[in-house]
């Protein structure tokens, strides 16, 4: 088994024939920076001092042939083929609550959320507990590589782990949960990972900007948060996006909890009026509706949120604007 060595600290750990650096560094219980886990971001990249890596993913969008030719590569993707040793600063922000590990889930339920977005439910074979918000690998047998998904559900113990998925068109993973995957049937699973859990000690309001594939974490965190009794007298406000009223979750998911409509607030908002079929509610984007509705307000409140590109890109433009501090956003870059 490869042994990886950081010269600076000589921090040492193992890598399993079947696990990545970066993997094998948290599992060790290592602050390890990363984020989307599956090649996107760029955030785990290290430097090769010496030592032989395969490189998992030769298209990862976080990894480039400048990166290559400087011995960089993505911690998320590397297999080491020899020991190693390599440059990179451990970060204890990034050391996980709960260390994540390999089991297998069988699908027991499915359920549809939206036109395109559909909850799958599995019970794991090893439990596994999770932070709210926080998000997991699953590897369908047929799919080449890992895709991380959030969970949707607030678990204790981890039985169970749920997943409100979007159908990505042509998608290779999302087709084979849409159109291959039956309950009963089992799939790898590895996690939790992820760094935009709740923050149950953060002294201020809360507010969740979700869009498309962003809803499966957000909903975890607002059922967690208002079941936790560290945030009792905090005010919830979600904001959820989509282009037209067919892409918005139906109300009763929120409307089931309690306090709502007297400290949990739904806020939802189309883009695409153009398109509304009788839509009578707000119309926008996410984040302009957010500021829009809270004013300077916004810029005291703890803010978590996910979804497509643009729509992060935006968000975080507004935090900047705002000045909004960014120990008080918290997100996991998939893009």
């Amino acid at each position: 088994m490869p042994q990886i060595l950081i010269p600076a600290t000589q921090t040492a750990f193992d890598c399993p024939p079947d696990d990545t650096i970066m993997r094998a560094a948290v599992r060790h219980g290592l602050g390890f920076p990363y984020e989307c886990n599956v090649g996107s971001c760029g955030n785990c990249k290290f430097e090769l001092l010496e030592g032989e890596i395969e490189h998992l993913r030769k298209d990862a969008p976080g990894w480039t042939e400048r990166d290559l030719q400087r011995k960089r590569y993505l911690g998320c993707q590397a297999k080491p083929l020899t020991d190693c040793k390599i440059k990179l600063n451990l970060r204890d922000h990034y050391k996980s609550h709960f260390v994540p590990a390999k089991t297998t889930g069988t699908l027991s339920a499915i359920e549809d959320i939206t036109h395109d977005i559909r909850e799958f439910r599995f019970t794991l074979a090893a439990p596994k507990p999770f932070l709210p918000g926080q998000y997991g690998l699953i590897l369908p047998t047929d799919v080449h590589g890992a895709r991380a998904y959030s969970m949707s559900n607030v678990t204790a113990d981890g039985a169970e782990w749920h997943f409100q998925i979007r159908r990505v068109p042509n998608g290779a993973c999302t087709g084979a949960l849409f159109e291959r995957l039956s309950v009963g049937q089992t799939v790898e699973l590895d996690g939790p990972y992820g760094m935009a859990y709740l923050r149950e000690d953060a002294p201020r309001d809360i507010v969740l900007l979700g869009g498309g594939s962003g809803l499966s974490p957000m909903v975890s965190l607002v059922r967690a948060a208002i079941a936790s009794e560290k945030l009792a007298d905090r005010q919830i406000h979600f904001f959820y996006g989509g282009r037209t009223p067919r892409d918005l979750f139906r109300e009763t998911l929120l409307s089931v909890l309690p306090g709502y409509g007297s400290r949990l607030h739904y806020h939802p908002a189309i883009s695409m009026p153009e398109e509304n079929g009788g839509w009578t509610g707000k119309v926008g984007f996410v984040h302009d509706i957010a500021k829009a509705t809270l004013g300077e307000k916004l810029r005291e409140c703890e803010i978590y949120f996910a979804g497509p590109p643009l729509m992060a890109e935006a968000v975080m433009k507004t935090v900047v604007e705002m000045k909004i501090p960014p120990a008080q956003v918290h997100f996991d870059q998939f893009f």
